[in-house]
């Protein structure tokens, strides 16, 4: 699998990961953060309070003004990305361009490759209840061609439960930073409680959920016996006009119920089918909910 050709990575190298609500960490990185330093570009001016260092009050402002104001001077520090991709059976599904495993590796390989250029902390993780493989934490452009191989040899089985598995990963972890969850959330114990544990921990979530269209229209009719990719039950069905009417509308409940609990978290939520462009998803959802510049 080769994710990307040469002048796709030039395209990301251009943009920057944004952190709204994580601490950014201590290393120098080459981001502008939000968070007021102490590098020598200016950011913006406050007033004067006692015990205030006096080495940064802005002396021609004074004398204009008569009143005292300190210089407020942006930090360039580098960010902690976490990159979880959910490993289990039902993520092995699709052909070709729109296999959702795949969709994810490409998607979690350009937020990497992002991270990487611009300085920042980058731990790729896929996770499955057997056993999570793990890529990092690393920092630098020079780390990149190693992510895409950790990627390429990565596989999707078994099962994941994906609450146990965000739980037990942000326990594990000591710095906490931006994570994006990369799952097509059919995990039978659902999301919430991993997510919780995540943002309790001090992560930023974006929650990418991944769906094949067969699995948003899926292309049946008739008497069928459908068997679970992941535990091998199967149950006999008929698919009739309202019968996929019924699945539609549960389908966009489900969804509609994700987008509402994330929104009241805090949490970005970004749904997307496989057949939509993977680099659309980065140059202008992303950019559209502030997550990328």
């Amino acid at each position: 699998m080769n994710l990307f050709d040469q002048s796709t990575l030039a395209k990301l190298e251009q943009l920057t990961l944004v952190a709204e609500r994580v601490r950014v960490g201590v290393m120098k990185g080459d981001r502008r953060s939000s968070k007021r330093g102490s590098s020598i570009e200016f950011a913006d001016y406050r007033n004067y309070t006692q015990g205030d260092d006096l080495r940064r009050l802005d002396w021609n402002v004074y004398a204009r003004l008569e009143r005292p104001f300190i210089k407020l001077l942006e930090e360039e520090e580098d960010l902690s990305v976490h990159l979880l991709i959910d490993g289990s059976g039902s993520m092995n599904w699709g052909e070709a361009d729109i296999h959702k495993f795949d969709y994810a590796r490409r998607l979690a390989g350009a937020l990497g490759h992002i991270a990487l250029t611009t300085g920042d902390m980058v731990t790729m993780t896929v996770l499955n209840s057997d056993q999570d493989l793990r890529w990092g934490p690393h920092r630098g452009r020079a780390n990149g061609m190693r992510l895409f191989e950790f990627l390429e040899t990565a596989v999707a089985s078994g099962i994941t439960d994906l609450n146990l598995s965000m739980r037990h990963y942000a326990m594990r972890n000591r710095r906490p930073g931006m994570a994006f969850v990369l799952t097509d959330l059919l995990s039978p114990n659902g999301y919430k409680d991993g997510l919780n544990a995540l943002q309790s921990r001090g992560y930023e979530v974006g929650l990418i959920h991944i769906l094949s269209p067969d699995e948003i229209e899926p292309p049946l009719d008739g008497d069928l016996k459908l068997v679970d990719i992941e535990t091998g039950q199967d149950a006999e069905i008929t698919l009739d006009p309202n019968t996929m009417r019924l699945y539609r509308q549960r389908q966009q409940a489900w969804q509609t119920e994700i987008a509402a609990y994330c929104a009241s978290r805090r949490a970005h939520y970004i749904p997307i089918t496989t057949n939509e462009s993977w680099e659309r998803l980065i140059m202008q959802t992303l950019r559209a909910k502030g997550v990328v510049k």
